[in-house]
């Protein structure tokens, strides 16, 4: 449950001294609830950024970007939230099939990707090996280099397993300087 890994954040010293974290447990609630990737509106949410990779070529199915770029209103939440909070780094977590869970980055985040390595054992992945158009990575990390990594967690492994592998990683996350 993410009260009890935001109570866990608030209890290690280290992981707060001089840190503000911010946490935005879903970005995408209608296709949390339905568990689907897409909202309500059938759109993508991590393809409907403003990126400069935008393409609006995908008129629907899984990964459809939208009518425009950041035409949903979670898009715009998200890019609100990222405005109003200045992040130096972010995070965003996914889960993804068993083989391809890794830390993968956008952006000037590299290092913090081969640090979180260190800690979780995860590939460390510039590309997922396919298209990603209007990522929320490649708008925050590429065109506003803001180091991103995105987590992507196996699919099938338990959430506390999850949290054992990635525990440690995401303290070097939060510490990284």
């Amino acid at each position: 449950c993410i009260r009890d890994r935001l109570a866990h954040l608030r209890t290690v010293p280290v992981a707060n001294a001089g840190h503000r974290v911010a946490v935005v447990p879903a970005v995408n609630p209608d296709g949390l609830a339905r568990r689907e990737r897409t909202n309500a509106n059938g759109v993508d949410i991590n393809r409907n950024f403003p990126a400069s990779n935008w393409s609006g070529r995908t008129s629907s199915g899984r990964t459809h970007g939208g009518a425009s770029p950041g035409c949903e209103p979670e898009t715009q939440a998200v890019m609100t939230a990222v405005h109003m909070t200045a992040p130096a780094r972010i995070l965003s977590i996914h889960s993804i099939a068993r083989g391809r869970h890794c830390n993968n980055y956008d952006g000037p985040a590299a290092a913090i990707a081969h640090a979180m390595a260190a800690a979780n054992g995860y590939p460390v992945r510039a590309t997922m090996g396919y298209a990603t158009p209007g990522s929320f990575g490649t708008w925050a990390g590429v065109d506003r280099n803001i180091p991103t990594v995105t987590l992507e967690l196996p699919r099938d492994l338990p959430g506390e397993q999850c949290w054992a592998q990635n525990r440690e990683a995401l303290l070097t996350f939060i510490q990284h300087k």
